[in-house]
């Protein structure tokens, strides 16, 4: 497919249009063409902290059944709780291990709507888990995954308004829908784990947006961490990095996470720090500037039996921001199964 960028000046009737919502709109429409390649590169699930709160499949496909029983997450997350429509994201995900196999499966389903522009889509994921040595106790595992999924984008151009009139604004709500494939590996040796995937395989071959269409939307993933101490108290640092294949766009994530074991269960919290490699120039009373994206994030939660909730809230630094408000998450949680713990580890991610 030929990529090509168009730009286009839009205006909205703020005749009919409340001033809150027409903020939004505004906002929304400036992300869009500052930095439409980063939001089409997250086409899929966007991958923001999540992860953070034991739930590493919505993530990784060869999570799916990664411990003895199975998990229940389910996500909120908000932005400007003041503005209507603002940008939010929902997932519900289900992963367990069949029966007494090596075999695990999963399903997610999911809507993420920003501004015009929305997707919602549903995922199923079969994984298969490796034991590479060791007694019954010691964990020491392989694990692949591949998960396929239906997504349907949908663009609403119904309030655009052109000021020279432009054959690509169809006035009405577009939608497309499309199938798409990830792939996924897990390497998990006591207190230590790795993961690998690569997101969005296949070309989507969509023609939802004339402005700006390329069919790469390829994400690649890597992330590890390590579990200190096998007293009541743990600290968990562990590093993710993401690579967008189309606009080589790139970020890191460092994390620190602390818990301690109380009466009813676990309770911890932690703290992550997301920076992008690369910046948008700008330029402020004749002197230019560069930014890159900074989000910083605290985390706290708790496991009761077998529920967990969790909180996190993300605030974005620099200079340059749509609103002063931050990212509001919640996860909640219920893990099904699983007996004692099986390995002789604090294992976050094969418990």
């Amino acid at each position: 497919m030929l990529h090509f960028i168009r730009y286009t000046v839009y205006l909205v009737d703020t005749n009919v249009i409340p001033n809150a919502y027409m903020k939004l709109r505004l906002m929304s429409l400036l992300a869009f063409i500052v930095f439409g390649f980063q939001s089409f590169a997250q086409e899929g699930i966007p991958v923001y902290f999540d992860y953070l709160a034991d739930n590493y499949y919505l993530v990784y496909p060869s999570m799916a059944g990664i411990g003895e029983g199975g998990k229940i997450r389910g996500t909120v997350r908000k932005q400007w709780f003041s503005v209507e429509e603002a940008p939010g994201l929902q997932t519900l995900n289900a992963h367990f291990r069949l029966g007494e196999s090596n075999s695990g499966i999963g399903a997610i389903v999911y809507n993420d709507a920003n501004g015009y522009h929305s997707q919602t889509g549903v995922k199923l994921t079969y994984a298969h888990h490796l034991k590479l040595g060791g007694d019954i106790r010691y964990l020491n595992q392989l694990s692949f995954g591949l998960s396929g999924g239906l997504l349907q984008s949908n663009l609403d151009e119904s309030e655009f308004r052109s000021v020279i009139p432009d054959p690509v604004i169809t006035g009405s709500n577009n939608s497309v829908s499309y199938f798409n494939m990830d792939l996924g590996m897990s390497y998990s040796k006591m207190e230590f784990y790795a993961h690998f995937a690569a997101l969005n395989l296949l070309g989507t071959g969509r023609d939802l947006y004339s402005a700006i269409e390329f069919d790469n939307l390829r994400r690649y993933l890597i992330s590890a961490g390590y579990v200190f101490g096998r007293q009541s108290i743990q600290i968990e640092p562990s590093v993710l990095f993401q690579l967008t294949d189309f606009t080589k766009e790139k970020t890191v994530d460092i994390n620190a996470k602390v818990y301690k074991d109380v009466d009813f269960g676990r309770i911890w919290g932690g703290v992550s720090y997301r920076r992008s490699f690369d910046g948008a120039q700008f330029q402020t009373d004749g002197s230019f500037g560069e930014q890159r994206l900074q989000l910083i994030t605290p985390i706290v939660g708790a496991n009761i039996g077998r529920f967990l909730v969790s909180y996190n809230y993300s605030y974005q630094m620099g200079d340059i921001r749509f609103d002063n408000g931050g990212f509001h998450q919640i996860t909640l949680g219920y893990d099904f199964g699983q007996t004692e713990r099986k390995y002789d580890c604090y294992c976050p991610a094969a418990q």
